[in-house]
């Protein structure tokens, strides 16, 4: 038959054509990435057999390869050894050959090796799925004609390079090159899109490099991850469980004292707590500047102003010099900027004790109280309350 057993209308192949790329693009996001990869939630075995099964068919993907690729780029990101990183090698290749660079990765054993630890390894990956990688999707386009005719053929094309557009393309692209950022991370990675349904939640890349385990990837409450949205409904049947949470920032009032809690709480919360230093210190000082400046002067801080909250490592050092000769003649500016940095520098003591942290955070506040800038002491009071909080569930 021309149309195929079922003999839909054109719009029933439209429903049929975004079925079936959504629940591609659902088991990438919740299977291979937040799943296999980064340990986030954990799928009852049905989900996860249906989820390997349904990536065979249209995309021909190994769990091992994803998953090892991934881990690779988080482990490298936005450095020569990244395997996809458009700051590397270019946005224009990433969007047009970004396949082509995760297939030239798939044949680096030692990747495999390194970075695809603890992916399923049953008979039936060993034997089909991997075996037999090419076939899944000529089953496939069996099935598109069997069930929808000659149209099958397109829609099959249009299955075919969802993934390699989308993922490879868009979110592995665009994801580190245009968007917002909610978070400084070291690397250069963004939010495409507050809501992007059709790419299952993985739009808000920026959020998911800053908590690379978090299950739920939306942070705002005016983003939607609609991957998440599934998660919930699985776990409600029972068949996800949710393992890691992004944490989230708790504040109590009264509190003054800086203790060992105090450090965790601010070094587990740390992106957000240097978010809200841009947004409650250094724009509105950064503001008040402006507006005392003269046209020639605000122009030149208006350049500086996105470099200001900007993660220092991905700022030029030429242009780090620029900024700190811009801001030597704004002394308030200048001062919270550098109290910024005095920060980050706390942050970086990975081999400092408790007691260290606590007496640097501790001379932080004080200084900062000092300066009798209010909205930096403003700031210092609020850091003094941050306690530890359990993880959502």
């Amino acid at each position: 038959m021309l149309y195929g057993i079922l003999d839909i209308s054109f719009w029933g192949f439209i429903i049929a054509l975004l079925i079936m790329t959504h629940l591609t693009i659902m088991g990438v996001t919740l299977y291979l990435h937040r799943c296999q990869t980064h340990r986030g939630i954990d799928l009852h075995p049905i989900v996860s057999h249906f989820f390997r099964f349904w990536i065979w068919l249209t995309s021909g993907m190994e769990t091992k390869i994803w998953v090892a690729i991934h881990r690779k780029h988080h482990a490298h990101c936005e450095t020569t050894d990244d395997p996809h990183s458009p700051m590397i090698l270019g946005i224009k290749r990433l969007l047009l050959e970004g396949a082509e660079l995760y297939r030239a990765e798939a044949k680096n054993p030692e990747t495999m090796e390194k970075y695809g630890a603890g992916t399923p390894d049953d008979w039936l990956e060993r034997n089909v799925y991997t075996r037999h990688s090419a076939k899944g999707v000529v089953l496939m386009l069996l099935l598109d004609l069997l069930l929808f005719g000659i149209p099958g053929i397109t829609m099959w094309a249009l299955q075919m390079i969802w993934i390699p557009f989308f993922a490879a393309g868009v979110i592995n692209g665009i994801g580190h090159y245009w968007g917002y950022r909610n978070f400084e991370v070291p690397d250069a990675s963004r939010n495409i899109s507050p809501i992007a349904w059709f790419l299952g939640g993985e739009e808000l890349h920026n959020n998911h490099h800053t908590y690379g385990t978090s299950a739920k990837f939306s942070v705002k409450w005016w983003e939607f991850d609609i991957g998440w949205g599934y998660i919930q409904v699985l776990r409600f049947f029972g068949l996800a469980k949710v393992r890691h949470m992004a944490p989230k920032p708790v504040v109590v009032e009264g509190k003054t004292q800086i203790d060992k809690d105090t450090v965790v709480a601010l070094l587990r919360n740390r992106f957000q707590v240097m978010s809200r230093y841009s947004k409650d210190v250094l724009i509105p000082v950064f503001n008040q500047e402006k507006a005392k400046a003269g046209a020639a002067s605000r122009a030149l801080l208006a350049k500086a102003k996105s470099v200001l909250s900007l993660e220092r490592s991905l700022v030029p050092e030429v242009r780090r010099q620029q900024i700190a000769e811009l801001l030597q003649d704004y002394s308030h500016l200048d001062m919270v900027y550098q109290y910024q940095q005095k920060l980050l520098d706390i942050w970086e003591w990975t081999t400092a004790s408790n007691k260290e942290l606590i007496d640097a955070i501790q001379e932080w506040c004080r200084q900062a109280e000092a300066t009798g800038i209010e909205a930096l002491q403003e700031f210092s009071r609020k850091i003094r309350s941050y306690a530890l909080a359990p993880q959502e569930t």
